[in-house]
């Protein structure tokens, strides 16, 4: 592992490699990659989360091993294991040069010239593919922590807002509830402060007359139609329902303050777990949520997409390496010649009272293999370029589909563009109207409720304006997981 955290503070390069590049050069060139440049919206403490988060997570550790298992076939590519044979007679043998004893053989067979090339070749775009199958996970966990992050500081902003909204709405229901109780302890008979006052009817009948005019309540007050209250009973039942329907608008706003609070610990557990952390560790965020800007434009990204997408260089990585094994399989319908020496020991005979014989022997060995069975070998020509084709198929099919993945990223970027900019505008607008109403405050042409009321629908703009820099980010991220971007801190 430390070799990985090494590798993760060097330099920069690029993702192409050279053909047989040693292993060991690609392992410290390529995992310079490790690191992608982050955007607008991430502070330092998310880099080193990113980089904490390559070090420690298990699904990204368990790919890096797999690649270095895969790096080391290269290292078994080697000339067949000699063949040593030993015979040893329990009873020596009788021959007319002796009587053998031991029959020791030792026997090297050499394959076709370039084969032991090929298989050093496959291994090597095997080890690519698997490098570049690393590299995709690698961006898939990066996508993961930042899409986290994104949301945390949606979350905590998204908090931030409605606890303001809470406060408003306290302020509002506070003054609605002052008018209310005002408007009760004034009585039937005394005018509302928007009212004008009522004048009294002058009597000029006679007493009898008087008197049916206050038996009559329709009658004392001819200007006032029948059935309709008076003006103070009417402010103050609309007072009531507007108190009322402040505290639903609180009840609701708290619900989704407690539930916020709620995805926020959930979120903090879950990016401490990406990180292979305690779950209660402290997590490090900005203040607010900037907006996003591109570095590249709509078609420069599709071609970054096309030339450096993780997926698509292993399927290049995997085409070479079948096409080695075509041609390691055309090079087994070649003979394989083998080498080697048998070497005898015989000790001296008696024949007459006479030792006859007794000298060892050394004879030279040649074998050859016949490849005449071509039915197999033919078949495994074919299945290499049958599968050469699938290859090629499948890096059409993920092409496409990165196409269609890159055309809605940025289908989703630019909406949120159009959102971001609406919002800001009606923003702006409403700041516009503050002004107003505060100044006309002083001279009582506004009231503070016009005010509070409107500073909440600034609020939900305010929202809306985060909702759309998050769904920018989003898009953002999703490019940037498409490619492997080579710029990389050096920090």
């Amino acid at each position: 592992m430390k070799q990985l955290i090494k590798v993760l503070k060097a330099s920069d390069c690029g993702l192409q490699l050279q053909p047989m590049l040693p292993l060991v050069k690609m392992l410290g060139a390529l995992l310079l990659l490790i690191l992608i440049s982050t955007t607008t919206l991430q502070a330092q403490s998310l880099e080193e989360y990113l980089l904490e988060a390559a070090k420690n997570n298990p699904g990204l550790q368990a790919a890096y091993a797999q690649y270095q298992a895969t790096a080391e076939q290269v290292n078994q590519v080697s000339m067949p294991n000699p063949e040593f044979q030993a015979g040893v007679f329990l009873r020596p043998m009788e021959r007319f040069m002796g009587n053998q004893s031991t029959d020791l053989r030792l026997m090297q067979m050499f394959p076709w010239r370039g084969m032991l090339a090929s298989q050093k070749e496959e291994a090597y775009h095997m080890g690519q593919a698997e490098y570049f199958r690393f590299l995709d996970k690698k961006n898939q966990l990066f996508l993961e922590v930042k899409s986290i992050w994104l949301e945390l500081l949606l979350r905590q902003s998204e908090l931030k807002l409605t606890q303001q909204k809470l406060e408003y709405l306290n302020k509002q229901e506070s003054l609605l509830l002052i008018d209310y109780q005002v408007g009760n302890s004034a009585g039937p008979s005394s005018p509302t402060p928007n009212m004008p006052l009522q004048q009294p009817t002058r009597s000029t009948g006679s007493g009898m007359s008087g008197m049916g005019n206050a038996a009559n309540p329709e009658s004392a007050n001819p200007g006032m139609p029948s059935g309709v209250t008076t003006p103070s009973m009417t402010s103050a039942s609309v007072g009531m329902a507007g108190v009322l329907q402040l505290k639903l608008q609180r009840n609701e706003q708290e619900t989704t303050w407690m539930q916020l609070q709620e995805n926020l610990a959930v979120l903090k557990i879950q990016f401490n777990q990406v990180l292979n952390r305690p779950i209660d560790s402290p997590i490090s965020l900005p203040e607010q949520l900037d907006a996003a800007s591109l570095p590249l434009e709509k078609q420069a990204y599709l071609e970054k997409i096309k030339e450096s997408n993780p997926m698509l260089a292993m399927f290049a990585a995997e085409k070479s390496a079948l096409a080695q094994q075509q041609k390691m399989a055309q090079l087994e319908g070649r003979p394989m010649l083998g080498a080697g020496v048998n070497y005898m020991t015989f000790s001296p005979r008696l024949e007459n009272g006479m030792p006859m014989g007794g000298n060892n022997m050394t004879m030279p060995m040649l074998t050859l293999s016949l490849p005449i069975y071509r039915k197999k070998i033919d078949s495994k020509i074919k299945e290499a370029s049958l599968l050469q084709q699938a290859v090629e198929f499948e890096k059409k099919e993920t092409e496409n589909r990165l196409a269609m993945q890159w055309a809605s990223a940025f289908r989703s970027w630019e909406e949120s563009n159009r959102n971001l900019n609406l919002y800001q505008e009606q923003v702006a607008l409403i700041e516009q109207q503050l002004q107003l109403l505060e100044s006309g405050l002083a001279t009582g042409k506004s009231s503070l409720l016009d005010v509070l009321q409107l500073q909440q629908q600034e609020l939900d703009y305010q929202r809306k304006v985060l909702y759309a820099t998050y769904q920018g980010h989003q898009s953002l991220l999703q490019l940037e997981a498409l490619i492997q971007n080579s710029s990389i801190s050096s920090n």
